[in-house]
């Protein structure tokens, strides 16, 4: 699913009302009218006060049309018009004029006012702002927001939370709305996804409202939004007269004394994820473990019994997975810069490769192209900088990957894979995946996806929804808290099996 900046949402709205021969209160009913069905359909006419905080803009005329229907199906509401400017929207003074003719009288709000007492059993609906914004609100509207926020009455956002600009960080994180549900029109919003701007938002949905599907189709966008159907899309099924060579050779270095457990994590999800065979490379410390613990991995060691002072390769790997647990010894460093001159075939780069190439950006010059790296936010930050807000740290990371010709993924709740100026966002995951040895687990199956013939890219954005569902999986079971980066591993064929379970089956598998 496309994920599209608010210029190309107002070109969506302009195409679709010249395409369609319509008004654009035509489009601003439809959007009103879908919002009620979604309303209605939950509450069934139940006796609850509803009250709608409406701006002068077009969002504002959003929801004046709501509180409309709400009103002709016996809903009882109070709508409150928030009246932060004197330029107020077309749209939104023609629905004021029809919510009169009903005799719904709108409270107005300024900055003299009191604020509205509103009641923890209340449903808020916010209308105030919408992806317009492009300005630092005054202090009275943040107050009202503020009062919004404390009155813990349920908040239902009407296509984005007030408050919540598009393409940066809040000017000021009090004020805006914290929504339990956002009901978005047609296309999710970027800001959704992000750490700095997704806390405002608990839930959300997509309402599709008509916009035209030959612009959604032809327009491209610089971010998608990952999903069951394009990962089905991705995947390359096993053919009967196959055999462990069809699926590659995949090569896992790393670990140093004390940390031989990261590749052990890595190896063995390399293997469940679907490799034909795994090469463990690590010091002398790590050789007994590996053997006992995963019987289906081979495993060669470094000359040293502590750290890898030089990576031997006896053969030719498809692809290695290399940086889990490696350390950052100077004898090591070393080696890692000497394998970089001999490889000419993408790598995998985790953890300590990546603190490693920090500290020697020198060595950038020689990581093969289309390689990918799989930072989480304090290593990517040593790669490519500070940065001010998460659309900052974007367009950094965008630079970053274009420049070295490399698949940058950027790990967090909803990872986000970036190469060649475009970026995809992952679906999957949870907050229990936020425990050790997680990210070597993803290094370990977006190497052994790579054995198997997949595209760097595809490995990335297949290897990150597959690694999350698995952790989704695990946490349905066993809770946030308790998962392990094992219990992932563990639950990588589950995974599978749910990727390609057909729509019927999954859902009798939730009734």
């Amino acid at each position: 699913m496309k994920i599209f900046s608010a210029q190309q949402i107002y070109q969506a709205d302009k195409f679709t009302i010249e395409k369609q021969q319509i008004t654009s209160d035509v489009l601003m009913e439809q959007a009103a009218t879908k919002i009620f069905e979604w309303i209605h359909a939950r509450l069934r006419g139940t006796s609850v006060n509803i009250q709608l905080f409406c701006g002068i803009g077009n969002n504002g005329g959003d929801g004046i049309a709501l509180a409309r229907h709400l009103q002709e199906h016996g809903y009882a509401i109070t709508v409150h018009v928030v009246n932060y400017s004197e330029k107020r929207s077309k749209d939104f003074l023609l629905n004021l004029e029809r919510l009169k003719d009903r005799k719904i009288w709108p409270n107005f709000i300024n900055t003299e006012s009191d604020l509205p007492e509103i009641s923890p059993n209340d449903i808020v609906v916010d209308a105030i702002f919408g992806i317009g914004l492009n300005r630092s609100l005054d202090d009275w509207v943040g107050q009202l927001i503020g009062h919004i926020n404390a009155s813990q009455a349920f908040t239902l956002s009407v296509d984005v939370p007030s408050g919540l600009p598009l393409d940066r960080a809040p000017w000021n994180p009090k004020y805006v709305i914290e929504s339990s549900y956002v009901l978005s029109f047609q296309v999710p919003k970027l800001a959704f996804f992000l750490p700095d701007t997704g806390v405002y938002l608990n839930q959300w949905e997509i309402l599709d409202i008509g916009l035209d599907p030959e612009f959604l189709t032809r327009e491209e966008a610089d971010y998608e939004l990952v999903g069951k159907h394009q990962i089905v899309s991705l995947y390359r099924p096993r053919l009967k007269f196959s055999h462990k060579g069809t699926y590659g050779h995949a090569m896992i270095v790393g670990g140093s004394y004390g940390k031989i457990g990261a590749v052990q994590l890595a190896s063995n999800a390399c293997l469940s994820s679907g490799a034909g065979l795994v090469t463990a490379f690590v010091p002398q410390c790590g050789y007994h473990s590996l053997q006992t613990a995963v019987p289906e991995l081979m495993v060669l060691t470094d000359t040293d019994e502590h750290c890898i002072t030089e990576i031997s390769m006896p053969f030719a790997p498809k692809v290695v997975g290399i940086g889990m647990g490696l350390g950052t010894k100077e004898p090591t460093i070393k080696a890692f810069k000497d394998f970089l001159k001999q490889m000419e075939s993408p790598v995998v780069v985790d953890a300590d490769g990546l603190n490693i190439l920090a500290m020697a950006p020198d060595m950038l010059k020689d990581v093969p192209p289309q390689s990918i790296f799989t930072p989480h936010p304090k290593e990517l930050e040593r790669l490519i900088g500070t940065w001010k807000d998460d659309f900052e740290k974007l367009e950094k990371a965008k630079a970053f990957s274009i420049s070295h010709d490399i698949v940058l993924v950027i790990k967090g709740a909803h990872t986000i894979i970036l190469y060649k100026g475009k970026g995809y966002v992952n679906t999957t995951g949870n907050p229990g995946m936020a425990t050790a040895g997680s990210g070597d687990v993803l290094t370990g199956m977006v190497t052994g996806l790579m054995a198997q013939g997949y595209t760097s890219l595809e490995a990335a954005i297949f290897g990150v929804y597959l690694h999350g569902l698995a952790g989704d999986i695990s946490a349905s079971q066993n809770g946030y808290e308790a998962l392990k980066a094992s219990d992932i591993v563990n639950s990588i064929g589950r995974a599978y099996v749910e990727i390609l379970s057909p729509p019927d089956v999954e859902e009798k598998e939730q009734e």
